[in-house]
């Protein structure tokens, strides 16, 4: 691999790494709510939570880059309070990757958060147990298998992202250029080679960690029936 090709691997789990830790701080209550709430707008939100599975990469990436642009409302509203728009930049990346990988976080949970219960928090209120409390010692628990495949899926799309990347954030070396546009850059050289050494070290890593996910699920389940 060449510098510019361990530069892209670093960017890549850099990105991946803060997306999945982002999304686990923003899904977990937005699961929650979705597991327990009885509001119509529910559906309204899960179809929006959903809407990156159907949706073509390249077509949410376009809106985030309006968006995040220097003309966007959230580029003009940074360059009004004298920062800078998040076009083409890793902040960018960001928040477009944890859009892109929503799903993957807020669907395990709330099924785990389902499959938990509410007779289990009842209990532990009458114990005298706060919500939060509650919440990290019965429910978290109960609901492990849900956020170690929660977290290992988002961490996995995003290192395998490429239109919504392309589109926010370019093909900038050392800021925005991912693996996935590195093998991108190689097959349009005819490198197939180098193209060779990063997609089969992506498909292995892709498969290993889809075997350790579900080797511990079914473990959790022998233990747990």
């Amino acid at each position: 691999m060449s510098a510019a090709d361990w530069s892209a691997l670093w960017v890549t789990l850099a990105l991946a790494g803060v997306t999945t830790l982002a999304l686990l701080v923003v899904g977990t209550p937005l699961a929650w709510w979705l597991a327990r709430t009885r509001s119509r707008a529910a559906v309204v939100v899960e179809s929006v939570v959903a809407l990156p599975l159907v949706l073509p990469p390249t077509v949410l990436g376009f809106y985030m880059l309006v968006a995040l642009g220097p003309d966007g409302v959230v580029g003009r509203t940074l360059q009004a309070l004298g920062g800078h728009h998040l076009a083409f930049t890793f902040e960018g990346l960001i928040i477009a990757s944890m859009l892109y990988s929503l799903p993957f976080m807020v669907q395990p949970l709330r099924d785990a958060f389902e499959a938990v219960g509410a007779a289990l928090t009842e209990a532990a209120a009458t114990l005298r147990a706060g919500p939060w409390d509650a919440f990290f010692t019965v429910v978290v628990p109960m609901a492990r298998r849900g956020f170690v495949t929660a977290i290992t899926l988002s961490f996995a799309h995003t290192v395998g992202e490429f239109g919504v990347v392309l589109m926010v954030g370019g093909n900038i070396p050392g800021e925005t250029r991912v693996l996935s546009i590195a093998i991108y850059d190689h097959v349009e050289a005819f490198d197939y080679a180098a193209a060779h050494t990063l997609a089969g070290g992506l498909l292995v890593a892709s498969f290993v960690l889809l075997v350790g996910v579900y080797s511990a699920n079914r473990r959790y389940r022998v233990v747990h029936p």
